[in-house]
């Protein structure tokens, strides 16, 4: 199955249903499917769409997002879509690796699309609306004649360069296929939600990233797309009370504003049937909180840029029932249409119960990094298997438990530390909202346990009280040393938190990092 099929499918089996809403605008199946031809048509009369070409991607969330998306794979280009929360030098590096010469970017995006157009020569601008200085791809799409491209897809052409989010400060983007990025909606059909016809799925988080894998899946099967520009709580809430969407998709960090939000109690979710959760941990304090305020209509995902999106799942009745509580900690079983190992150092499968690396094998991993041989030959073993550079164990139940990135393990007097089991730990005090744990220089152990804490609002919490509650509950080695108050914990655009930036600095200087 390639992308292109699914489009086509889509537009046949659900022509004139909605399938996008954004505000007052709707589009339907047939609406989406022609502007995307013309938009492709477009792109390839002006001579910048040759085939297998990148196409930078600098877009909020709006009405077009789909038909741009559907363009590029029908033109066979390459989106390499460009984080807007991103500084400009660091579109710039993106803009340059990749060897891109057009960018696509909403009108709102304008003033640094023209910033980065000074700082890459010759990059084309197209914009989608009237920006002034840039050609404007809806007028231009207006002259085309929709017909259907004759451009045939190939199940090896690249349709997508996703960077990561960069946590280890390394620039990468993960390559996906017309056949790989397939594979992402029949694993969401297969593993995550039963979509219906007209099943809506409300998104706040940026179409870049994980939210844009539901795409698809919703097309083929006649779901809309209830698209708001970004997450704002009380706008959110409004939606859910105006849109009646079936399935929300949140990451950890937006469901813990939603609950901090004043109203919460009244917020109408009747219609809401599902609530994916996934991108970054989930703390125990946060689930505890929304599980008893909207009960158990919670899905966790696990998966990465490298592999998304359901290389394991957590559903509704594991939320539930005697072992629920250290269940809520696991990511679920491994999805039906992938395969998972644990390894240790030498490469060798771990014995049942013990941590190891966590590998995958899916026809939804990545073909590899864009322009990064020596990445990917450590990155994708023999026989197919990716790296996730993840610490896991599976219990007796087959249950998936992330232990911790293999690069964030603390070394402290011989003793192996995973800073996520603390962290998860501390995150169950009532008092604390936000918790990062690193190890940083110590000349007795060689790292220490040390944890940056925000506290909630009001909270009367000192580092004793958190040691003390650390201690109670975990081995003594593993407790932390020291506990840091900070106001705020830095976040990658996405909303993960970035460890390295709390831990990097003090390492500054040094020889050695571990």
């Amino acid at each position: 199955m390639l992308i292109n099929e699914i489009i086509r499918r889509g537009a046949v089996l659900h022509a004139d249903q909605i399938a996008v809403r954004f505000a007052d605008d709707t589009l339907t199946f047939r609406d989406v499917d022609l502007l995307s031809n013309r938009l492709a048509q477009a792109l390839i009369r002006v001579g910048v769409a040759p085939v297998g070409a990148r196409v930078s991607l600098l877009m909020s969330n709006s009405l077009f997002t789909l038909p741009v998306d559907f363009a590029c794979a029908k033109a066979r280009l390459t989106r390499v879509p460009v984080n807007a929360r991103l500084s400009a030098q660091e579109q710039r590096r993106m803009i340059a690796e990749a060897d891109v010469s057009t960018l696509i970017f909403t009108v709102d995006q304008a003033e640094r699309a023209f910033e980065l157009a000074g700082l890459c020569a010759g990059l084309s601008l197209f914009a989608l609306g009237d920006a002034g200085g840039a050609a404007n791809l809806l007028v231009m799409a207006e002259a085309e004649d929709g017909r259907p491209l004759d451009r045939r897809a190939e199940p090896d052409d690249i349709v997508l360069a996703l960077y990561t989010s960069g946590t280890t400060g390394r620039l990468k983007a993960a390559q996906h296929t017309q056949a790989s990025w397939a594979a992402v909606a029949t694993n969401i059909i297969a593993n995550l939600v039963d979509i219906q016809p007209g099943d809506m799925m409300l998104h706040a988080a940026s179409l870049i990233h994980a939210s844009g894998t539901f795409i698809l899946p919703y097309w083929v099967r006649g779901g809309v797309a209830g698209v708001l520009p970004s997450f704002v709580p009380e706008a959110y809430f409004d939606a859910v009370r105006r849109w009646r969407p079936k399935a929300l998709n949140l990451v950890p960090t937006m469901i813990g504003m939603l609950l901090d939000s004043p109203g919460v109690d009244q917020a109408d979710f009747t219609s809401v049937e599902t609530i994916i959760y996934g991108a970054s941990p989930m703390p125990r304090g946060v689930i505890t909180r929304a599980l008893a305020l909207w009960g158990p209509r919670f899905t966790q995902y696990y998966g990465q840029s490298e592999a998304p999106l359901c290389i394991a799942v957590l559903g509704k009745s594991d939320h539930l029932g005697a072992k629920a509580d250290a269940r809520l900690m696991s990511c679920g079983k491994v999805s039906v249409d992938c395969e998972v190992r644990l390894i240790d150092e030498a490469g060798e499968d771990v014995a049942p119960g013990a941590a190891g690396e966590i590998l995958v094998r899916a026809s939804f991993g990545m073909t590899g990094y864009m322009n990064a041989g020596e990445l990917n030959r450590e990155t994708i073993l023999p026989g197919g298997w990716i790296r996730t550079r993840d610490v896991g164990r599976f219990d007796e139940d087959g249950y998936l438990y992330l232990v911790d990135r293999t690069s964030d393990m603390i070394v402290s007097g011989g003793y192996n530390i995973y800073p996520r089991e603390v962290e998860d730990v501390l995150s169950g005090h009532d008092q604390v909202r936000e918790v990062v744990v690193v190890g940083l220089p110590d000349d007795k152990w060689g790292e220490a346990v040390t944890a940056f804490v925000v506290a909630k609002p009001g909270a009367e919490l000192s580092a004793d009280d958190l040691v003390a509650y650390a201690r109670f509950r975990l081995a003594a080695y593993k407790a932390p040393k020291s506990v840091q108050f900070i106001d705020e914990i830095p976040k990658s655009p996405v909303g993960k938190l970035l460890r390295r930036a709390v831990r990097d600095p003090f390492w500054a200087g040094r020889e050695r990092r571990i």
